[in-house]
């Protein structure tokens, strides 16, 4: 088997097996606690410096985490191919994430099963979404838990892994710094506006293609999980919209429709795959959806490596 198909399956096996590691070592922990020191530097009241600002911590920040990892990796080659093997195996597995989201999709449906809303609530909250939660009903709590595990199909499997494809383990974790930008800084609030405009609107871009292929897999592994293709892909052509990002919706509409549920975040978006509301059972189905999903995209991805692989030796 060629050697970037073997990284892909070992890095999966690590994240099935071990799941992620601990905070104080994670990556992204890392890539967090130096996003938060250089927004702090950002000057204050002048829009145009501070969009300056947060465009050099973006480009800094990807060089700083994706460049150094072309000269370890020539290290680990140079000593011996398990070496390397096993250090870019580990390097992949943390810049995507899917066990850890399934443990805490299904902690939010216990809190729910035993109708522990204030746990589910916090549950949701802390692994899940960065929205208030304390004011939610059970509906949109299982709500907010499938958007949470349609929409990580993308930014969270599908586009570290394809960036990995295109631009070996540097693009992975460049694409890994670009979105925890996003996730901290990409808010329309007058502190986040101008400095995480570069940010956000960079994220956009990069999830635009993962973002539509995620969602097309997703409406074929609703057929193969038990529900509702037609309604996956109706409810995503004619939904995926209704977010404020370009991306997000393609899978969170794809997943409503699949469902027959409504996915609400009240005052932002309403996508209405059917007039279900969910609840604990429908995150478990979401699940499904969602392994099936990531399945066929194992299998694509691995296939399109192995391909290349072959077409250059």
């Amino acid at each position: 088997m060629d050697m970037p198909a073997l990284i892909l399956l070992l890095a999966l096996a690590l994240d099935l097996l071990l799941g992620d590691p601990p905070n104080r070592y994670h990556p992204v922990v890392l890539m967090g606690n130096f996003i938060r020191r250089m927004a702090r530097l950002a000057p204050q009241e002048n829009p145009t410096r501070r969009f300056i600002h947060g465009t050099v911590l973006v480009l800094s920040g990807v060089a700083l985490f994706s460049l150094p990892l072309a000269w370890a990796l020539v290290w680990a080659r140079s000593l011996n191919p398990l070496a390397y093997l096993l250090l870019a195996a580990l390097l992949l597995k943390v810049t995507f994430a899917y066990t850890s989201l399934v443990k805490a999709a299904r902690q939010v449906k216990a809190a729910l099963e035993r109708e522990d809303l204030p746990e589910a609530r916090r549950l949701v909250s802390w692994h899940l979404v960065s929205r208030d939660t304390s004011q939610l009903d059970a509906g949109l709590v299982a709500a907010a838990a499938v958007e949470s595990v349609a929409e990580n199909i993308t930014d969270g499997i599908v586009a570290p892994l394809l960036f990995f494809a295109l631009a070996g383990l540097p693009g992975a974790w460049a694409y890994r710094f670009v979105n925890t930008c996003d996730s901290m800084l990409g808010y329309r609030d007058p502190v986040h506006e101008h400095l995480g405009k570069f940010a956000a609107r960079l994220d956009d871009v990069l999830n635009f293609i993962p973002a539509r292929l995620a969602g097309l897999l997703l409406v074929a592994a609703a057929g193969l999980a038990g529900e509702d293709a037609a309604g996956a892909w109706q409810t995503m052509w004619h939904q995926h919209h209704r977010t404020a990002s370009p991306n997000a919706g393609w899978t969170m509409s794809a997943m409503a429709g699949a469902l027959g549920v409504t996915l609400e975040k009240v005052g932002h978006y309403r996508l209405e795959g059917g007039p279900t509301p969910p609840g604990a059972e429908t995150i478990d189905r979401a699940l499904r959806v969602a392994a099936v999903t990531v399945s066929l995209f194992i299998g694509l991805l691995g296939a399109v490596l192995t391909a290349a692989y072959l077409s250059i030796s």
